[in-house]
């Protein structure tokens, strides 16, 4: 694996029309997401966190680079139990694949994420996804379920594997002296 010298920035609204590109990559593949278009940036805006949002550069180019992927989190629930959950939304440029940008960008995220206070990320998966599986499995996520016809994509009912990792730092139990 080729893992590209890279820079992690935080995401910006000038980001988004390579963010966006990245994002209708997947679309084609059939296996990263349900959406079948990306959003506006003011709706992909709200409905993300406002900390915890990444994109990757590569660290040798001058300025500030083509985005190779990025990340970003979405609250699990606006209920206040549920504040330190969230989902992780990851995508590489399909010219990055294979290089190692993913991990590097959820590990940031992990740490990003932390420092913010996020006990849990949660990530939905399609079970045909295997590299994603792999690569969230290696930065800690366990499977803790399976969903099943979830959802439908052109027409089709699809299932979802269920990912959870908790932190080790953050939302520990107390304890007593």
């Amino acid at each position: 694996m080729d893992i590209p010298s890279i820079k992690l920035l935080a995401l910006t609204p000038a980001h988004w029309p390579q963010m966006r590109a990245i994002y209708g990559e997947r679309f084609d593949s059939g296996n990263s997401t349900f959406q079948t278009e990306a959003p506006a940036w003011e709706e992909w805006d709200w409905g993300h966190l406002a900390h915890s949002r990444l994109v990757a550069v590569a660290a040798d180019h001058p300025g500030p680079g083509p985005v190779l992927g990025w990340a970003a989190l979405t609250p699990r629930s606006a209920r206040g139990v549920y504040a330190g959950v969230a989902e992780v939304s990851l995508y590489v440029a399909g010219a990055a694949r294979g290089r190692g940008v993913a991990r590097q960008l959820l590990d940031a995220l992990v740490a990003e994420s932390e420092a913010y206070g996020v006990w849990t990320l949660l990530a939905s998966i399609f079970p045909e996804n295997t590299t994603s599986l792999s690569i969230y499995a290696g930065a800690g996520f366990r499977e803790v379920g399976r969903c099943e016809r979830i959802g439908q994509l052109h027409g089709v009912w699809r299932d979802i594997v269920l990912l959870e990792r908790r932190s080790a730092k953050v939302g520990l139990p107390a304890t007593t002296a």
